[in-house]
């Protein structure tokens, strides 16, 4: 294939040419979408970047070629159009091929543009789901809320009254839950790590622990703190940091069997600091494993009603770490227990 474009560039002296030339070149490489340019023939007269990955890759693009030439011989034929091509995969990915003439006179030959659509869909999923599974988690406890005070308008019994206002107590917390949930999700997804700052990370794990402590001790779960070193800091935002300890060992004890045990040990090398946080509780299933950073995502659906449990709190987890430019590790074992690992990077400096 002749790449060159120097022929539908007319007028001007030959370094004007040039230059028009090459600005036209690198303007359509740094375009997004796959860009062809075909003679009036049919041949390829000139393909952008994109375009070539998407002529030289992978067999199961053949389909989308043969869509992209099929098109081409319509538009040459003065059947123009748009059309919406699928790679089922896995994974799936989807794409829309648009044909136009080159200028005002097809004789010209044929501009063929082609979108991957994949991630705007799969942004577009996301979206639908997160907004069916906000509506679903939320439905739950606010009817519960409407049985319960209607219940409570007729009830005379002082001891049912004070039973089912603890109830209306309980789902009001869940709902608060869920919202605070949200809101911290929404604001990790859209800020980064904002307020960047020194954090000890044994300081860090000690505060969330003894704000964790005392719901441990009510189901006979203690919790451990070993430190390789107590100089272990990192560089980030402090709150997304705790949002994210507290997240992992609050998790661990509530999936932790009573007189259990978990451990949250820290530790470094030159450039990494790793916590770990290890239970003996139920565990996960590997076929959930993959599975368990989604959004509202529950293992057990029952085990996390009773737990009070929003779905989140792993979610908020990873996009906490992965603002901090870190990643999470997880090593389960159903009815074994799980260990989640986060690595976050030592900024220079920030042990000295």
């Amino acid at each position: 294939m002749d790449d060159s474009i120097e022929n539908i560039v007319s007028g001007g002296n030959e370094d004007e040419l040039r230059f028009e030339v090459e600005s036209l070149r690198s303007a359509l490489d740094s375009v997004s979408q796959a860009v062809f340019i075909h003679d009036s023939s049919g041949g390829t007269y000139f393909a952008n970047q994109v375009a070539k990955e998407l002529e030289n890759a992978r067999h199961e693009e053949a389909g989308l070629m043969r869509a992209i030439n099929e098109a081409v011989d319509s538009a040459l034929n003065g059947r123009f159009k748009e059309q919406s091509f699928s790679i089922f995969g896995p994974p799936k990915r989807d794409f829309i091929i648009r044909t136009t003439s080159v200028g005002e006179r097809l004789a010209l030959g044929v501009i063929t543009i082609v979108d991957d659509l994949t991630v705007r869909n799969q942004l577009d999923t996301i979206r639908r789901d997160f907004v069916a599974n906000v509506s679903h988690e939320l439905r739950t406890p606010i009817g519960a809320l409407g049985l319960l005070a209607e219940t409570l308008a007729f009830e005379d019994e002082p001891s049912v009254r004070q039973r089912l206002a603890n109830r209306i107590q309980n789902e009001a917390f869940r709902v608060a839950k869920i919202i605070d949930d949200l809101l911290d999700l929404s604001r990790f997804e859209s800020e980064g790590a904002a307020s960047i700052s020194r954090v000890s990370m044994p300081e860090l794990a000690m505060e969330v622990i003894d704000q964790i402590s005392p719901a441990a001790e009510l189901q006979r779960v203690t919790i451990d703190l070993r430190l390789n070193s107590e100089d272990t800091y990192v560089l980030g935002d402090r709150g997304q940091l705790r949002s994210a300890l507290t997240n992992l060992i609050d998790n661990s004890v509530k999936y932790s069997e009573p007189n259990s045990s978990v451990l949250v040990e820290i530790s470094q090398n030159n450039s990494t600091v790793t916590v770990a946080v290890v239970d003996h509780g139920i565990g996960i299933p590997q076929k959930d494993i993959e599975r368990i950073f989604e959004r509202f995502y529950r293992v057990d659906q029952a085990r996390s009603r009773q737990t009070g449990g929003t779905g989140l709190g792993l979610s908020i987890v990873r996009h906490a770490i992965s603002n901090h430019n870190g990643t999470i590790e997880v090593d389960s074992r159903e009815g074994a227990g799980s260990t989640f690992k986060i690595h976050l990077p030592i900024e220079p400096g920030a042990n000295q």
